[in-house]
């Protein structure tokens, strides 16, 4: 008569050699599943996904998007724009530097925007990324004016409703996202003559144009003075004998850059004027202002504006006792005045000195990533600095040029 322990099914071994615990995930349920797959990294994920089709399946799962909405932050990308100044839909490649990996991949272009496009291909090569927020990307034509919202992860993307703003100069294009939606800002005219209107994905139309007053406090800021200068381009010739212009000069892409954060839970927008100024924009309040510019207008610099963990710094490259520095400035609205908070360390930024470089940043969370550009030779070099230990690492090199990046976290979640 057989035993009733050998009538019972065999348990499946849940212990390997070592004996450590092992737990097929074969045995979880659907949604335990998603759960767990919620808290791999993207690029994790998107190689893991072809392993079978249950797990491929939660690409495009509530449950699955739900978890990773939970997900407080995320790893960020860099999204990459070409120096020639191209389009990436045009070329069907979009390039990014995965800080998680530490490596350059590129993704698939949406397909079903290049087969709208293809018979046009100046709307393609005008087709620029102009701002960044969360999960999403903003796109420009400026040839026709076009807004288009993408998440570069899942290739899917929105057409943001036409805007007729042919009769004002646009100076400024900001992106702030959150779970639930998004919203797009245009900043026209010029300081102090400036206004802003407003997408909001929330009801898909673009709000009433609004006037930025400039905020009374500052009504007589010590920079007054300057204020006919500003408005003017000036020219001045350099220590090497070349003559310089006073306007910032900025690459297509940056034509319209500017940051995105919140402040005291209002929405902050802050942009560099054509004279070097950063101009915070409060939409909340409807005022604008401007901090003291950080060097003298005869002075020649790049100078570009991010964004890291809410704060807002500017970075600096310039040239002073023949040698070449690159300092991150933080402003203090109390004391009125800027403050060096980081720099790159001597030995490294000495290699740029009189080489006429150009600089574009871009931030998210401690990380802040430079692209240092020549125009003449058409070289680029990109760092990485950890903004909690002043701890700067070169990338390696890339066989595409790229002028300038735009962070993103990548979230498969982020809908447009």
């Amino acid at each position: 008569m057989a035993s009733r322990r050998n009538l019972k099914r065999k348990s499946p071994e849940k212990y390997e050699e070592d004996g450590a615990f092992v737990f097929p995930l074969d045995e979880l349920n659907q949604d335990l599943l998603e759960r767990v797959l919620s808290w791999l990294p993207t690029s994790t994920f998107l190689s893991l996904s072809s392993v079978c089709k249950r797990w491929k399946s939660a690409a495009t799962s509530p449950v699955f998007h739900s978890a990773c909405s939970q997900i407080p932050t995320r790893e960020p990308w860099f999204y990459m724009v070409d120096s020639s100044q191209s389009s990436h839909f045009k070329n069907q490649q979009q390039f990014v530097y995965d800080s998680a990996e530490m490596k350059w991949k590129f993704l698939n272009s949406p397909s079903n925007f290049l087969e709208e496009k293809q018979q046009n291909e100046s709307n393609l090569s005008n087709f620029l990324p102009v701002a960044a927020s969360s999960g999403l990307l903003c796109f420009h034509n400026e040839e026709n004016g076009e807004f288009l919202i993408s998440n570069p992860v899942t290739s899917s993307f929105r057409k943001l409703p036409s805007l007729d703003y042919s009769n004002n100069t646009l100076c400024a294009i900001g992106m702030y996202s959150t779970q639930e939606s998004y919203k797009v800002y245009l900043i026209f005219g010029e300081t102090p003559n400036l206004s802003f209107r407003v997408y909001n994905s929330t009801t898909n139309t673009w709000e009433d144009s609004q006037v930025l007053s400039r905020k009374p406090s500052q009504s007589f800021s010590p920079d007054d003075d300057d204020e006919e200068e500003d408005s003017q381009m000036l020219y001045f010739l350099s220590k090497c004998g070349n003559v310089v212009a006073t306007e910032i000069q900025k690459t297509p892409c940056k034509q319209y850059s500017s940051i995105t954060t919140t402040k005291d839970r209002q929405e902050i927008l802050c942009f560099l004027n054509s004279s070097g100024k950063v101009v915070v924009c409060n939409f909340a309040e409807k005022h604008f202002f401007e901090y003291p510019r950080l060097l003298p207008l005869h002075n020649e610099y790049s100078i570009d504006l991010v964004e890291c963990g809410g704060e807002i710094f500017v970075v600096v490259l310039s040239e002073f006792l023949e040698t070449a520095s690159l300092r991150i400035w933080k402003f203090d609205e109390k004391e009125w005045t800027w403050n060096q908070v980081f720099a790159m360390p001597a030995a490294i930024s000495h290699e740029f000195y009189g080489k006429k470089l150009d600089i574009n940043c871009s931030g998210s969370g401690e990380q802040l990533f430079v692209c240092i550009s020549n125009s003449f030779d058409e070289s680029c070099r990109y760092f990485l600095c950890n903004l909690a230990g002043n701890e700067w690492t070169e990338l390696p090199a890339c066989y595409r040029k790229f002028s300038c990046a735009f962070s993103f976290q990548p979230r498969i979640e982020a809908s447009v």
